[in-house]
């Protein structure tokens, strides 16, 4: 599991980044002697975001709902009084533009910009663009300070390498019971297994959003196939535990899943395990019919799980697999 200090140094990085660039963008605006100038570092604050794509959605969203704050100033200010009743009036309608413009995250910051204003007592190029100058800076700094984003490939492939061997340690676990009626599993790593696939996604998601050219990538495909596999063992573990009977076709299906658990990997190559599959199906039609009643739902309950593996079996061979850091030399016998 990915270790919580280095979950904490992933949040420490952020931090460094956001006490930097707050920084630097009150000196900057400071050196250039904009008036106001720790507002520059609130919008640094406000703009640095966990990946790229967010910083850069809340950058525009802050900087259009600032330009639509400086104009509303202008009209209410000017056209009206300078009284905060007027400030009161001028949010109940400058807050639905700015939901109806999808820049809501600037509300907060545009809102400093209108005191600024109110404050000044008169709207002028001098202090338009003095605000503007701080709003630029504020953004500038932070959309530079996201430029680089530390790379997640090692934590991506270290909850792929969790993940297959939980998928691993299930499938021992139902050869066991198939093969011996071994009752002693507990289950946990289903819920492991579950919350496993839930981190792995969002930290995907959060990869391509840094990523500005790339709508998915492969891990996320990965994962997402894992996750439909891993919704087939959750369906058919009820009625795989609930064979009344040891049958012959127990200790096939038991075997298969043996070797099926070996072959957990990232690749793609599942088309041994399938012709394995097949001929094992093909083996039980040839079988003597069932002589009795717990024999036939035995078997019934083993032909069901046979299929759904078939079927765990081509959503993987969907997938054009991974090549990992510890498997260079390509994707071979996968499931």
């Amino acid at each position: 599991m990915i270790g919580e200090s280095k979950l904490k140094f992933r949040i420490g990085y952020r931090t460094l980044k956001t006490a930097l660039g707050t920084a630097l963008s009150i000196i900057i605006a400071q050196y250039l002697g904009f008036d106001n100038f720790v507002s520059a570092g609130i919008l640094t604050i406000l703009c640095i975001q966990v990946t790229k794509k967010r910083s850069l959605q809340a950058s525009w969203h802050r900087f259009l709902a600032c330009l639509i704050a400086m104009a509303f100033s202008a009209i209410f200010f000017e056209g009206i009084l300078y009284h905060p009743f007027v400030i009161g009036l001028l949010l109940l309608f400058f807050i639905p533009t700015a939901v109806m413009v999808r820049a809501k995250e600037g509300i907060v910051s545009s809102s400093v910009i209108i005191m600024h204003i109110y404050s000044a007592g008169k709207v002028t190029a001098d202090l338009l663009l003095n605000e503007l100058g701080i709003i630029t800076i504020g953004i500038g700094v932070a959309l530079i300070m996201n430029l680089y984003m530390p790379s997640v490939d090692n934590k991506l492939e270290q909850f792929q390498r969790e993940i297959e061997a939980q998928f691993k340690k299930i499938f021992i676990e139902i050869a066991k019971y198939l093969k011996n009626h071994d009752t002693s599993w507990d289950g946990r790593e289903l819920t492991e297994t579950a919350a496993l696939i839930e981190k792995a996604k969002a930290l995907a998601i959060q990869d391509v959003e840094n990523h500005f050219l790339r709508d998915e990538n492969l891990y996320y495909q990965y994962f997402k196939i894992r996750e439909k596999q891993f919704e087939i063992i959750e369906r058919v573990l009820p009625s795989i535990t609930s064979i009344p009977q040891h049958v012959e076709q127990s200790t096939m299906v038991a075997e298969f899943v043996e070797v099926l658990a070996k072959g957990i990997h990232p690749g793609n190559t599942v088309l041994f395990y399938l012709e394995k599959l097949m001929r094992m199906k093909a083996e039980f039609e040839n079988m003597e019919l069932p002589k009795s009643r717990e024999e036939f739902e035995a078997r019934a309950s083993l032909l069901h799980f046979v299929n759904e593996m078939e079927q765990f079996l081509l959503l993987k061979r969907s997938f054009k697999g991974l090549r990992t850091s510890e498997d260079k030399r390509g994707a071979v016998g996968a499931s």
